[in-house]
């Protein structure tokens, strides 16, 4: 049903929480797991003083945390694991790599709700309105997981 599954992640608990899906659904599927984490150039400390080397240490914390979770998505028996680190606004970042590459997206959310996700906005809940594949959201903490 799906060939290639998308999991963007941040390294927060509600990414992790995203994983153990994404692994059952790409080993159920004999699917190819794609890990990305997005350095969000629109963060504050990474645009003042010094954000070149802010720049290198976000990437080098993307490159860490995508290795992680291949090592553990080959533990549990994904087959073919593809980890990437793009710099972007997060949202547009996954959007574009879904649209050339998945056919599904598994991320977390936090679940936040009326003026607190209102005034915050979420990186979740722009994929899931813009997205041309389809998006499966996990709780933070959801049975299952």
């Amino acid at each position: 049903m799906y060939d290639h599954v998308l999991l963007p992640t941040d390294g927060s608990e509600a990414a992790m929480d995203a994983e153990n899906e994404a692994f059952e659904i790409t080993t159920t599927n004999d699917a190819t797991l794609h890990v990305l984490f997005v350095v969000d150039e629109t963060a504050g400390p990474l645009n003042v003083r010094g954000g070149d080397e802010r720049f290198e240490e976000a990437e080098a914390e993307g490159e860490k945390t995508v290795a992680e979770i291949g090592e553990r998505a080959t533990q549990a028996g994904v087959g073919d694991v593809t980890e990437v680190v793009r710099q972007g606004t997060p949202h547009e970042e996954i959007l574009e790599y879904a649209d050339e590459h998945c056919d599904l997206v598994v991320m977390g959310t936090r679940g936040r709700s009326g003026l607190d996700r209102q005034l915050l906005g979420s990186v979740t809940e722009k994929v899931v309105r813009r997205s041309n594949p389809s998006v499966l959201t996990v709780r933070v903490g959801s049975e299952g997981t």
